[in-house]
């Protein structure tokens, strides 16, 4: 096997990101721009990992996360390679978060601005519920601030630290409802069941449902309600926009490149194993894929010690997702359209028996409204619809039947496509599995279940020296924003372990973990 190194410059460390996700490209940045030399890898053609297109008649197709939240996250990202993010991307800020659809025919838009949105509860459910409205936002705003620098800013979050923390402040522990479920909270917060349905959707952002998340993730409305923006162009924009901000910082970007293990002496992460010819070495290693690859022994057997709980706890949903071109007919849309079900428990119940839910809840992504700019007539639109997830085979006849049930559906609640969408335009969880190996095709990591959830994903450190974890599937957490934070933890860490003997003498301790 040949061996080589990223391009040599003396007296600068070398590092290897495995994925360009957008954990994998904002890792790659913020190391380049504090120098290191940094190679990154990607087996597909493009980056962006889950954030990609697909082709249409009206041109690419975002088939991938299209709610942007957390502004402040890309301004630091971008700030950190001395630019700014609107040098490179438009964003459009939202007057309308999202529009919301009943079968009962009854609609409601959240706002930017919390007063038109309590003006439009009122007018949609009665005064009492705008009232019960404020309050939750309240609530919810209060947990955001309290759990954004111990949580999601803190780079190894722990349950002795977090627990001072909340009894410091009394408040938090009636706000978080810690024996509650989101839905059991939402219930006693709501008395209108269809506001309970709207906000307990926000389970699905991390792929979980309602009953059974923690009351706490109420607080991702927070994340909307601070601002929702629309990339001109398409998500996939700003993945384009940070892989060229990186090569221009001299990341030595490698596309349609396979790694096929990373490779350990003395329990120190050395190199990666490429396309079965050559080994790449380094002083560094960030994985940004989903850590159940390195837990499963795919990328290694040296590396089942690495976020072994993926390997075992249940996995999030996954997703079946239309992208296609069509000119729609029907209600006024807003970039981002919700179809809700006309029963979430039974919705709920399904996802999590494994059957593709009878009456999904879809949500409509209408890619060229919320611009501002002239609505073209072959508008494209992503159509997402919350799936189990599976790296199973489905019969393309099953696939068939639900494409026509929902096409039906969406008809029955006032939209209609023409062209219709068909199959061939649709993304399964089995297509999700064989695109990002090992994930078993879910979106988000392991399951958002249960209390301390979110305590037990794996962070940037790992027992293998010299190997860090980056992506959605380690802390934070899901999405877009999330996956970013967590590449700055990794990098941080990275760049302390490089300034210390970890990196210039590579030793290890019995536990895996490099001296120094």
């Amino acid at each position: 096997m040949h061996v080589s190194t990223a391009p040599l410059i003396p007296d600068r460390p070398r590092a290897i990101v495995i994925g360009a996700g957008i954990a994998g490209l904002a890792a790659a940045l913020r190391l380049a721009t504090s120098g290191m030399q940094v190679t990154l890898l990607e087996r597909h053609n493009h980056p962006g990992g889950k954030i990609r297109t697909v082709h249409s008649a009206a041109g690419p197709v975002d088939a991938g996360p299209t709610v942007l939240t957390m502004r402040h996250v890309f301004d630091d990202l971008f700030a950190c390679a001395g630019t700014r993010l609107k040098d490179h991307v438009t964003l459009v800020p939202q007057s309308v978060l999202a529009r919301h659809f009943w079968p009962d025919g009854s609609k409601l838009d959240l706002h930017a601005d919390p007063l038109l949105t309590r003006d439009a509860i009122a007018a949609f459910a009665g005064n009492k519920a705008a009232d019960q409205f404020m309050r939750f936002n309240r609530r919810t705003q209060q947990l955001f601030d309290a759990f954004d620098a111990p949580m999601m800013q803190a780079p190894t979050p722990k349950m002795r630290e977090l627990v001072p923390h909340v009894l410091k402040q009394p408040q938090l522990i009636a706000a978080m409802a810690p024996l509650s479920t989101l839905k059991t909270s939402l219930g006693r917060a709501f008395s209108d069941p269809r506001l309970s349905q709207l906000f307990g959707r926000y389970a699905t952002y991390v792929g979980g449902a309602p009953h059974l998340s923690p009351a706490i993730l109420s607080l991702i409305w927070q994340a909307e309600a601070a601002g929702v923006w629309v990339v001109e162009g398409g998500m996939h924009k700003l993945a384009h926009a940070i892989a060229k901000l990186a090569r221009h910082a001299g990341v030595d970007i490698r596309y349609n490149t396979h790694v096929d293990r990373i490779k350990t002496v003395g329990g120190r992460a050395v190199g990666v194993e490429i396309d079965g010819t050559y080994l790449l070495e380094a002083d560094a290693i960030l994985y940004a894929g989903d850590p159940r690859a390195l837990a499963t022994g795919s990328m290694g057997t040296d590396l089942k010690v690495v976020a072994p709980q993926t390997a075992k706890l249940p996995r999030s949903f996954s997703a079946r997702v239309h992208s296609f071109a069509a000119t729609p007919q029907g209600h006024d849309l807003a970039h981002h359209n919700v179809f809700f079900a006309a029963d979430p428990d039974r919705e709920f119940t399904e996802l999590m028996a494994g059957r593709m839910p009878a009456d999904p809840t879809l949500y409509l992504c209408a890619e060229d409204r919320g611009h501002g700019a002239d609505i073209p007539t072959l508008e494209r639109f992503e159509m997402i619809s919350n799936a189990p997830a599976t790296d199973k085979h489905t019969p393309p006849q099953e696939i068939e039947k639900w494409h026509q049930q929902i096409m039906r559906q969406m008809a029955d609640m006032g939209v209609t496509f023409t062209p219709m969408p068909t199959t061939a335009t649709l993304t399964t969880p089995q297509d999700f599995a064989t695109l990002f190996p090992e994930t078993l095709g879910a979106l988000y990591g392991q399951t958002p279940h249960g209390l301390t959830a979110a305590l037990q994903r794996p962070t940037a450190q790992t027992p293998i020296a010299g190997l860090w974890l980056a992506g959605g599937g380690t802390h934070p957490g899901a999405g877009v924003p999330m996956a970013t934070l967590s590449a700055r933890h990794a990098a941080e860490a990275i760049l302390r372990a490089q300034t210390s003997t970890s990196l210039s003498a590579p030793t290890a301790t019995p536990g895996g973990m490099s001296t120094g």
